[in-house]
Formats: C-alpha cells, sequence, structure tokens
C-alpha cells in the first residue's frame, strides 16, 4: 500500500511538474506588428521598407500630449524602439538614408512631429536614446484622421517612387514622404 501511495504521489508531482512546463506567457497588452511598402503589391518584390514596432491602445487614455508628452523623444510605438529597415538608399523628405536598419523615434508636437532615424539598435524604448546616433531628422505636419485611430498605426500608401509612410493615433496623421 506504500508503495502505491509513494506512486500516486510522483504521479501527481510529475503531472504539475509538465503543466507548469506548459504554461505559456501572456499575450503582449501592445503587440508587435510589421508594415512593408511593396510597389507591386502585397506579397511582391522588391520590397523597399519595413517597419516593426509595437502598437499601444488608446483605451480611453489621452496619449499625445498625455501619456507620451509633446516636446520628449518617444519610441513611436510600445515596447523596444521602432525599427525601420531600407532595402535600398531612400530619401525622406529631402535627406538621404543609405539603405540599412535604423531605430524610428519622434518627438510629438501639437502640429509638428520630428521623425528620427538613429543607428542605435535592439533598444527598449527611448530610455537609453542617444542624440549622437542620429542619422537624420525629418519634420513632419500633423493632420487629422477621420475618426479616432484606437490602436497606434504604421502603414504605407502610395506608388512605385512616391510614398507617405503613415503614422496615425487617436486623431493625429502624420504622413512621412519619401521617395526612392
Amino acid at each position: 500500500m506504500k508503495k502505491l501511495n509513494y506512486l500516486f504521489i510522483l504521479a501527481f508531482l510529475f503531472i504539475a511538474l509538465l503543466s507548469e512546463a506548459q504554461k505559456l506567457p501572456a499575450l503582449d497588452a501592445s503587440p508587435h506588428d510589421v508594415a512593408y511598402f511593396r510597389p507591386n503589391g502585397f506579397n511582391t518584390f522588391p520590397v523597399i521598407v519595413k517597419v516593426t514596432y509595437g502598437r499601444p491602445l488608446k483605451k480611453g487614455r489621452t496619449m499625445l500630449g498625455g501619456i507620451e508628452p509633446f516636446g520628449k523623444v518617444w519610441r513611436l510605438g510600445a515596447n523596444e524602439a521602432t525599427e525601420i529597415k531600407l532595402y535600398q538608399d531612400t530619401k525622406f523628405g529631402d535627406q538621404l538614408i543609405k539603405a540599412g536598419t535604423y531605430a524610428l523615434f519622434a518627438i510629438p508636437d501639437a502640429k509638428e512631429w520630428t521623425i528620427i532615424f538613429n543607428s542605435e539598435l535592439d533598444t527598449w524604448g527611448a530610455f537609453s536614446y542617444k542624440e549622437a546616433k542620429d542619422v537624420a531628422r525629418i519634420k513632419v505636419p500633423v493632420g487629422k484622421t477621420a475618426s479616432t485611430v484606437e490602436a497606434f498605426t504604421i502603414a504605407f500608401e502610395g506608388t512605385a517612387g512616391k510614398v507617405d509612410m503613415n503614422i496615425a493615433w487617436e486623431d493625429a496623421l502624420v504622413k512621412v514622404p519619401f521617395t526612392y
């Protein structure tokens, strides 16, 4: 009978260990997303630009000018700093940026945003942002969205040669023009 009790206890512990090992982390409150610009449409080549970013949600809060204060460097999303990969030399505004991968930051304001391309990758947020690592800064005006945007969004709009990288959240719409 003692052996049976020991076997039962061992089996119970084994099952408990297995169930613990199979637990997965909860979903991130701000999941990551990827936006591509492909001039020939979805799932075609060549790829010109790819942006990887965290998508925070508004959740009834004032984000721009509130939780994300105006006039301060922001990671342009959530969690890790947003990264942009340029597959070829690309001209943003009037600045030519060499092909490569960059961290993408912003300094939001009510009427104008500064978009920052920075060479330091794999950083968490903007907490270790170093201005000395900036590759380019582009100032762009802020427009208005047709309706409130709940989830921070980056999307591309345009045709071969001339494109806008649209950044939208709450009622703000920032169009960052580029050519390649």
